[in-house]
């Protein structure tokens, strides 16, 4: 083989390990890449391999969305809802609703997140009234409201509920949590002490991140597991309860900027360690 055809196929490589990740060849993927686990990149441009599916049941949870196939994650996930679902059941809590976690090898969903592409993220859903064990094909639309009202600025007393704050506690104090993503409306009664929140220890409202959207499910982050070196942290969380100026900004008025032409996504690059998951 002639130095310039190895220098072109160099090249090549480089340049497919620095292309964009199309969201369809990641949800292609049916199966998880065979080996150790490892969680690659950061959530919005990584992937996954060594994945755990987590059982469509446990104690005190139920999967639901079945057929997107976003129930992969790494097996330190998959071991957070399992133990999470069995003290929100020890607590007397109903079965909560898990939603997206990952594709089988991680990377770009095709729809409905920038996010959860390395196995350590996980929505976990508001709704914990008491629900029947649904089979498989009826989890597809399950009822799944906003805890706000419909200005979207108070708590819906009808549905937020000293259940939920229970739940959001235990998975705060968990310590593989790095941080959960809560509507800012949710964050404030937390730390104005909404069904006692507040009350004793308030250490776990600081893994509480208040984030757009977010009124009818929590989205948990972990930690960058071991085993995982190329794993991407995020920012530490700031030190404090968060209940603070930052909390105070999103319930300020901001300048609207000015309309411009929707741009394209883009989607993510992806680290070069990816490619490597979905070649033949």
């Amino acid at each position: 083989m002639g130095a310039g055809f190895r220098t072109f196929g160099l090249a090549v490589a480089l340049l497919l390990s620095s292309m964009p990740a199309r969201a369809s060849v990641w949800s292609d993927e049916v199966t998880p890449f065979p080996g150790p686990a490892r969680s690659i990149g950061k959530p919005a441009a990584g992937c996954l391999a060594g994945a755990e599916s987590l059982p469509f049941d446990g104690p005190g949870y139920q999967v639901i969305r079945i057929s997107r196939d976003r129930y992969f994650g790494n097996p330190v996930t998959v071991s957070f809802v399992e133990d999470l679902g069995r003290k929100a059941k020890a607590a007397g809590l109903a079965d909560f609703y898990v939603g997206d976690m990952s594709l089988p090898r991680g990377g770009p969903m095709p729809n409905g997140h920038a996010s959860h592409e390395t196995g350590i993220d996980v929505d976990i859903w508001d709704n914990l009234d008491p629900k029947p064990v649904l089979a498989p094909p009826d989890r597809e639309d399950p009822p799944l409201p906003s805890m706000l009202t419909a200005n979207g600025k108070s708590l819906d007393p009808a549905r937020f509920s000293a259940r939920l704050v229970t739940l959001l506690r235990l998975a705060a104090t968990d310590p593989r949590v790095d941080r959960i993503f809560v509507n800012p409306v949710i964050k404030r009664a937390l730390c104005q002490g909404e069904f006692r929140a507040a009350v004793g220890d308030r250490a776990w409202l600081r893994r509480l991140r208040p984030w757009y959207g977010h009124d009818e499910h929590f989205h948990v982050r972990l930690a960058c597991p071991a085993g995982s070196p190329d794993c991407v942290a995020q920012a530490p969380v700031p030190p404090g309860e968060g209940c603070d100026a930052s909390l105070a900004w999103w319930f300020e008025p901001h300048p609207q900027p000015e309309p411009k032409a929707a741009a394209p996504p883009r989607a993510p690059i992806l680290p070069s360690a990816c490619q490597r998951l979905i070649q033949p």
